[in-house]
């Protein structure tokens, strides 16, 4: 069992606005080449992140190209039993999860059940009419000048009092419904969680289908995910990459189980797997959800529009997706990061290469900027690797 989250709540550690900013047994189709030898260059660069002041327990990463896949880890899965990390371990995938309302609102669009142009003041004309004439495109793009729910005094105030409160997760923008736009809509790029929940939400008003079932018909059966989901509690389900803060001197704490889900739905609260998220993403960014219309309309670049955390190389941001161009080429996917997890999920642009890179403790602009950097640097060599054909 996970050690229990003590309540002493390191939170201000962990950072509650930080935290809400095919390997498969049954993939015979691909061919595994053998694991990480003991000179590899990647096997070393990971392994240094571990050993690196305030760096995760584990990672654990998956490349993939035409010929097969490989597993490139370090570290372990549960400090408590040594176990190492496995693609088929359950993981949070925190802001990576906003990957998924973008396919699922592209999706629709493709069937024309929405447009991007939609409005707030159209689809759900219960919102503030403060904020009516912003668009799906803004809120899929972080254009839309949302207020982020996440960074409510109220909102913050109730998670850190109880981590586990459950939350209605279609009334978290009630946190800011008295708040106005921050900016005009389309103006300026600003990362907020409150457009995933907009999203989510224009989804189900144009469907009359709950999200949550959305997600399974238009992305996870298409794309063949069986261990994804989006979960309201706390738990995580087993096996699992246990993710810890670790903020030295004090020892690493088991924060798996720390922060309900319902807190963060739409923007951040989808469960997977290594092996799930390579399926994903290179379904995802090799554009199989959608027409090639769509697929055009999502890649329309504001140049400097970085994830969160931000990716490897230079970051320019599109509908539901970045695009990251590193100094041996581009790929497409998301990052995120939460308590005890940081993500990134990357592919060429046709899918047919692809990466996922787990690490088990939060590492952003604002919680260790320092192991940010060196992570990012060591996410470009293996995206390095994966385009070079040396993965």
């Amino acid at each position: 069992m996970p050690t229990r989250p003590r309540r002493r709540t390191r939170l201000g550690t962990v950072s509650v606005a930080a935290c809400l900013a095919l390997l498969s047994p049954a993939a015979a189709e691909a061919v595994t080449r053998p694991g990480p030898h003991p000179h590899d260059t990647l096997q070393r660069q990971v392994e240094e992140l571990v050993r690196a002041p305030g760096g995760p327990p584990g990672v654990i990463a998956v490349l993939r190209d035409g010929r097969g896949s490989r597993v490139v880890r370090a570290g372990v899965a549960d400090l408590d039993t040594g176990r190492r990390p496995e693609p088929h371990d359950h993981m949070r995938i925190a802001s990576a999860a906003k990957a998924f309302s973008g396919a699922v609102a592209l999706s629709l669009v493709d069937r024309r059940r929405l447009r991007l142009d939609d409005t707030l003041r159209e689809r759900l004309p219960g919102l503030p009419r403060a904020w009516g004439s912003v668009t799906l495109r803004q809120l899929l793009n972080h254009t839309s000048g949302l207020p982020d729910y996440s960074e409510a005094p109220a909102f913050v105030n109730t998670l850190i009092a109880n981590p586990r409160h459950r939350f209605d997760s279609r009334r978290l923008l009630d946190h800011v419904a008295d708040q106005p736009l921050r900016f005009p809509p389309g103006t300026r790029y600003q990362y907020s969680n409150s457009d995933n929940i907009a999203v989510a939400l224009m989804a189900e008003a144009a469907t009359g289908v709950p999200y949550e079932r959305l997600l399974g018909e238009l992305v996870y059966r298409p794309l063949g995910l069986h261990r994804t989901s989006l979960p309201q509690g706390y738990r995580m389900p087993a096996p699992y990459l246990h993710g810890y803060d670790v903020s030295p001197p004090a020892p690493p704490e088991d924060v798996s189980e720390l922060i309900s889900m319902s807190g963060v739905w739409a923007a951040g609260g989808i469960v997977s797997t290594p092996t799930d998220m390579t399926r994903f993403v290179r379904g995802y960014a090799g554009g199989r959800l959608y027409g090639r219309g769509v697929v055009r309309e999502q890649r329309r670049w504001i140049p400097g529009a970085a994830s969160e955390p931000a990716g490897p190389g230079r970051n320019d941001g599109g509908l539901g997706i970045f695009r990251y161009t590193t100094r041996c080429g581009v790929v497409l996917g998301h990052t995120g990061n939460t308590a005890g997890y940081t993500q990134l999920i990357a592919a060429t642009p046709d899918g047919r290469r692809s990466l996922t890179f787990s690490v088990t403790t939060q590492t952003s602009a604002r919680v260790k900027p320092d192991l940010l950097r060196r992570l990012r640097a060591v996410q470009e060599s293996f995206v390095c690797a994966l385009l070079r054909g040396g993965a």
